[in-house]
């Protein structure tokens, strides 16, 4: 009787043991816990305390009367934002950048890593990825005023254009249709080196001997990408997948708004440069809060969703 009385319930049980072995883990790697303090710090201080700041979505706010005072609108700026003249617009400009440079954004690292491993020169290989990677750093300010240059009436592109018939006559930045285009390439360009590199750390995890394994076997060069270098980074491309997916609405205002001009309005604006001028410009603080948090809930429900399809076809997912 005296055992039985003595015995953990079976629900408490694997608590009880996973308690104990975090803290028999504090108490060996104290050191690393006291190194990712500040890291935890800085995401509680900066990420989680803001979001006590939402709450004027649903507030009439004012800032002499500050969040608890401002009056209650409940709903209002959510009906406002979809009653807007421009929302279609804006809804479709968002969708064309985001889905398009997620399109042909997305294989481009993956193909880059494949190609860098694949050249047999070792200082040639370093050169070409440290090269790649440059664009990353470069500010988007500067990365923004090469851009307007090249696309100048007599800018790097109209000169080739012109070199093959094709006269414009006028900068491309002032033509609607070759935002798109340059926005997404030029995204693209910046990012496919720094991007590759979670990519090339994975083909680089792979066994040369399985390689060795596979030409013994008769497998060429195709072969190996196809059943070796691809299966080896299936996992790192389902995380990045399901990351961007949860991203889809939140094309990057800062590079839109130092290229953009009245000209193209109509294919260039999107929810964060209007997000911008609502919330910074007019002051319009509870309307763009509230176009704010509708944005972080799709991307949060695009992100349970791919995260759910994700997990049913390859049983690989984030959580």
């Amino acid at each position: 009787m005296k055992i039985a009385l003595h015995r953990k319930p079976k629900g408490v049980s694997s608590q009880y043991r996973t308690t104990l072995t975090f803290k028999k883990d504090m108490q060996r790697n104290w050191t690393l816990y006291l190194l990712f303090l500040p890291i935890l710090l800085h995401v509680i201080i900066f990420k989680y305390v803001p979001m006590y700041g939402t709450i004027i979505a649903f507030k009439d706010f004012r800032p002499n009367l500050g969040i608890w005072g401002s009056p209650w609108v409940g709903f209002k700026h959510f009906i406002k934002f979809f009653n807007e003249p421009i929302f279609d617009r804006l809804l479709q400009n968002t969708l064309r950048l985001s889905v398009f440079g997620f399109i042909f954004g997305l294989p481009f690292p993956i193909l880059f890593a494949i190609l860098l491993h694949e050249i047999p020169f070792k200082k040639l290989k370093n050169t070409v990825q440290t090269i790649s990677i440059f664009p990353h750093f470069v500010s988007t300010v500067v990365v923004c005023g090469i851009i307007r240059t090249f696309c100048a009436s007599d800018g790097l592109f109209n000169t080739i254009l012109n070199s093959l018939g094709i006269h414009l006559g006028k900068p491309l930045l002032q033509i609607p249709e070759a935002f798109a285009p340059i926005f997404i390439g030029s995204n693209i360009w910046a990012a496919v080196g720094w991007g590759s590199l979670i990519y090339i750390a994975a083909i680089g995890g792979v066994d040369p001997e399985v390689y060795d394994a596979a030409a013994i076997d008769g497998a060429g060069r195709l072969q190996k990408i196809w059943y070796i270098m691809l299966p080896s980074i299936k996992p790192v491309f389902t995380l990045q997948l399901i990351m961007s997916v949860g991203g889809l609405l939140n094309v990057g205002s800062e590079k839109i708004l130092l290229l953009y001009n009245e000209t193209i309005y109509s294919k260039a604006d999107v929810i964060s440069t209007y997000l911008y001028r609502k919330g910074l410009i007019d002051m319009s603080f509870s309307y763009s809060a509230a176009i704010d948090l509708l944005n972080a809930v799709i991307a949060f429900i695009l992100t349970l969703i791919a995260n759910s399809i994700c997990r049913k076809v390859n049983d690989i997912s984030l959580f």
